[in-house]
């Protein structure tokens, strides 16, 4: 019987990585490059709108950035997953071009898989629950607003765009959308059989290794 979402855990951890582990992390980066791009044309008119009205609420959109590396984590559970595959489509989506430049699309999504593999490394590679996916989305969020706030160089002020209302939306967006959306994706993915391979696959569908 598969374990549910708040015990799912594992007693040893298999820090090997496979060829199927770095193909499908892989995967996952290019896929969420081609997304982050997309999203950074889709909502460049929506931000600056949403930030005359309220400065920082445009933070709301951020998880729509940070969902590769927990996606990433839960399902291939090897340490380093979550940057891998968040660096991959940080470096992708900067060749493809964007407003920020490479140099800082690069440094953002190495924060923001740092910070999503600090979650999983919390529990020592041992926990891989729902609770764990959202600390992960919610601390890729943290990620994504101290690189913003300091690049942006509001380190005192708190109160302007990059301030606190920024933190709370890029936080709650990590949450939402890299953490338990993520979470949901993954075990819908598991279900379909096509991570059979994987024990996070395995354990879905509730099938011994």
């Amino acid at each position: 019987m598969a374990q549910s979402a708040n015990t799912a855990a594992s007693s040893t951890v298999n820090l090997k990585w496979r060829v199927v582990d770095i193909a499908v992390a892989s995967v996952i980066g290019v896929a969420s490059a081609l997304i982050y791009w997309l999203v950074a044309l889709l909502t460049a008119a929506p931000w600056t709108a949403l930030d005359a009205v309220v400065p920082g609420l445009p933070g709301l959109f951020n998880g729509l950035w940070l969902f590769a590396g927990p996606l990433a984590a839960i399902i291939v559970r090897k340490p380093g997953a979550a940057v891998y595959a968040e660096v991959v489509a940080g470096i992708l989506e900067a060749l493809m071009g964007n407003m920020w430049g490479g140099l800082a699309t690069f440094l953002i999504a190495l924060v923001q898989g740092v910070c999503a593999e600090l979650a999983f490394a919390i529990v020592r590679y041992r926990k891989w629950t729902l609770p764990v996916v959202t600390l992960s989305g919610a601390l890729s969020g943290v990620g994504c607003w101290a690189y913003s706030f300091i690049e942006n160089l509001q380190g005192i002020n708190l109160a302007g765009s990059y301030g606190i209302v920024y933190l709370i939306t890029t936080v709650v967006s990590g949450l939402l959308i890299a953490g338990i959306l993520m979470w949901y994706l993954y075990r819908a993915i598991a279900r379909t059989g096509a991570l059979d391979k994987f024990v996070s696959g395995r354990e879905v569908r509730g099938i011994s290794a």
